[in-house]
């Protein structure tokens, strides 16, 4: 699958983004030239590699040497109050009564 011109325009209209001629041509280069290399890892016979393993499998178990600077990650889930809505706006510069009021950031 190639990345085209109309494609690369798309996603930084998307983006919110001016390219100029240059850098569209750079972006699709680049953009083209990251799948030709996934295609090419793609054809990589992975048959025999072992999946990969996480960080908290090696460090995060309490009976593994070394591993109580990992325990955090194991920490019970408890359900605890939320701040009620009331005071969650009373010190918001503006509210409309039930909702943050914030400026307008994005303009079309």
């Amino acid at each position: 699958m190639k990345v085209t011109e109309k494609d690369v325009a798309y996603v930084a209209d998307l983006a919110n983004l001016e390219l100029t001629e240059q850098e569209r041509h750079r972006m699709l280069r680049d953009l083209n030239s990251i799948l030709e290399y996934i295609d090419r890892l793609n054809e990589l016979d992975t048959t025999n590699v072992l999946p990969m393993v996480q960080i908290s499998d090696k460090f995060g178990s309490v009976d593994k040497a070394n591993s109580e600077k990992f325990a955090y990650a194991w920490r019970e889930d408890v359900p605890t109050p939320c701040l009620p809505h009331e005071q969650a706006l009373k010190n918001a510069p503006a509210t409309d009564g039930e909702f943050f009021k914030v400026p307008k950031v994005i303009e079309r």
